[in-house]
């Protein structure tokens, strides 16, 4: 069975950006494991700070959102609890990742961009994430389970990709799912001013995937798409 592993600095980044991948993977019969490195506690979760709730309350809350919808995208998910607003990167929380991949073992992986000036954590967590994936590979790192192999990573794309010199190089059409997306979308309720945001963002995706397949893929008029950078070469023995 193929797998991917999704590596998210906060509990809601996973289902903006790549969603639409997660439910086209568990769609297919592939395993998909979410992995938060937080809850998004500290800088995502404004509107509930203002209503006057408490740290450990907001945690819970995210918590939740975050469990349905990976449950609504068919993903497993697990939440390592390592902070926000900063996210630090620690010899202690790569090991965690690198357990994890060897224990996932994933055919692709997805994360952040490495650089996003306005959020920190997330190009962080990217390199957490290379970071990880090169350990997991090595044979003599001391974690459970054999070396991985080289699986491809794909960069979610940022909330201002215009500012973090993201360029969209793979265009998924997520159209068949999108209804999925949206409802794991609205298990965010936090974010809820994201909904609308991030559903126009693949209606725009999606226009530039038919016009980038041209009329032979037989694309719908309504397509929609998610973008992704890749880090490492395509391997392949024909090209188109």
């Amino acid at each position: 069975m193929r797998s991917m592993l999704v590596i998210s600095a906060h509990a809601a980044d996973f289902v903006w950006r790549a969603g639409g991948a997660i439910a086209l993977a568990a769609s297919r019969g592939e395993r998909v494991k979410v992995v938060c490195l937080s809850y998004g506690e500290r800088g995502e979760s404004a509107s509930a700070w203002r209503a006057g709730k408490t740290l450990e309350e907001i945690k819970e809350l995210r918590r939740v959102e975050a469990e349905k919808a990976a449950s609504a995208l068919g993903a497993e998910i697990e939440f390592l609890d390592a902070g926000d607003y900063p996210l630090r990167e620690t010899d202690e929380l790569v090991d965690r990742l690198v357990r994890l991949y060897r224990e996932v073992n994933p055919d692709v992986v997805c994360t952040h961009t490495l650089a996003d000036p306005y959020n920190e954590d997330h190009p962080t967590a990217g390199r957490l994430a290379l970071r990880a994936r090169i350990l997991a590979q090595a044979i003599g790192y001391p974690a459970p389970g054999d070396p991985i192999g080289a699986p491809p990573v794909f960069l979610f794309e940022p909330h201002q990709p215009e500012m973090c010199g993201f360029k969209p190089e793979v265009l998924l059409d997520i159209t068949s799912v999108f209804d999925t997306k949206r409802k794991a979308m609205e298990c965010m309720a936090a974010q809820q001013h994201l909904w609308d945001y991030y559903t126009d963002l693949a209606r725009r995706r999606g226009t530039q995937l038919k016009r980038n397949a041209g009329p032979n893929l037989g694309l719908p008029q309504d397509a929609r798409g998610e973008a992704y950078m890749r880090v490492f070469p395509q391997v392949t023995e024909a090209l188109g």
